[in-house]
């Protein structure tokens, strides 16, 4: 039996890195500790100088590829290097270490994808003649083609994503034009970043055959447009038996913002500028239902008495292994 394996893997482009992929036959599936471990050209990626350009690829998380289907597969790899460490850009390995340490808080994250659709130079929805669209208020979680922009696009990503066996967990339309939103988990640190990987390789993927663009830019529109982020919710077995460790976490990721900012994307400070629904980058805030907060507890939460918390500041084009990694060594430290 043939099969085609996908190989995708991050690469080390700055200030963000990019998807990369390659496909490999083999003989057969199985396992992802089955599957065989490959070499690319690290000069090419940003990874390697070119008088010592190999680089490894390591299978971490394969499922079914939606698109070729059959017995295919798409396989997330993590970058080593040819003696079989870590890359430096290998963020997952630094994860790992921090998931494992702190294991026994068994923390749960959902990720919420918020991305921007483009034909050519403009947002789909926004004149191709030039100018702009009505102002914000109907496109989200909106319906009609006064409205919603890129709905196929939208619908074949979720399927494609429920055929790969994701964790999709919801798709919406968001405030701007051409501005869509899905979401993976709850799941593991791990689990979750490297299902988000994934998730969004196929949503780049599946553009390519409508001709549209996908971009996590955190700012794709300037001025009185919203941004794009990818908050994240989080909670580990106190936060959800006691509403006490709910408010520790919150409060501990209040001690330790320099470093969080520093970490959940580039182009933060366009983004959280206290407007369209942000907290401003320099500043830090949590509260009940409030949106406008860097860190939002959700009125369920508040009136249950336990749960979860929602992180409002990472970006759209953030790094979730660097990003989980974050908020699960603050937050457990703390509790």
């Amino acid at each position: 039996m043939t099969i085609k394996a996908e190989y995708i893997w991050i690469d080390g482009t700055e200030p963000t890195p990019l998807l990369r992929s390659k496909t490999k036959i083999i003989s057969k599936g199985g396992s992802v500790e089955d599957l065989p471990i490959w070499g690319f050209d690290g000069s090419s990626t940003n990874q390697a100088p070119g008088k010592a350009s190999d680089c490894v690829l390591r299978p971490v998380f394969a499922c079914p590829d939606p698109i070729r289907g059959g017995d295919h597969l798409l396989v997330l790899s993590e970058v080593l290097l040819t003696d079989m460490t870590p890359h430096p850009t290998n963020t997952r390995a630094q994860l790992l270490a921090v998931a494992e340490q702190y294991a026994d808080h068994e923390s749960l994250f959902g990720l919420e994808q918020e991305y921007t659709l483009f034909k050519g130079s403009r947002p789909l929805g926004f004149p191709e003649s030039g100018g702009f669209p009505g102002p914000q208020g109907p496109y989200y979680c909106g319906v009609g083609n006064d409205d919603i922009y890129g709905r196929p696009l939208v619908e074949a990503h979720l399927d494609a994503c429920l055929r790969a066996g994701l964790s999709i967990s919801g798709i919406n339309g968001e405030v701007m034009p051409g501005q869509w939103e899905f979401q993976v988990g709850p799941l593991s640190p791990i689990e979750v970043s490297d299902q988000l990987w994934m998730a969004r390789w196929l949503l780049h993927r599946i553009g390519e055959d409508f001709g549209i663009s996908v971009t996590l830019d955190p700012k794709p529109v300037r001025g009185d447009w919203n941004g794009a982020g990818c908050h994240t919710n989080f909670s580990t077995k106190e936060m959800r038996e006691s509403y006490d460790a709910v408010i520790k976490a919150a409060e501990a990721l209040g001690k330790n913002t320099e470093e969080h900012i520093a970490g959940y994307g580039f182009g933060i400070e366009e983004r959280l500028t206290g407007h369209h629904e942000t907290a401003h980058y320099s500043q830090f805030s949590y509260g009940v239902s409030d949106r406008g907060a860097s860190v939002r507890i959700p009125w369920q939460v508040a009136q249950e008495g336990k749960g979860y918390l929602e992180d409002r500041r990472p970006n759209a084009n953030m790094d979730p292994y660097t990003v989980t990694r974050l908020i699960v060594k603050t937050c457990c430290a703390a509790l």
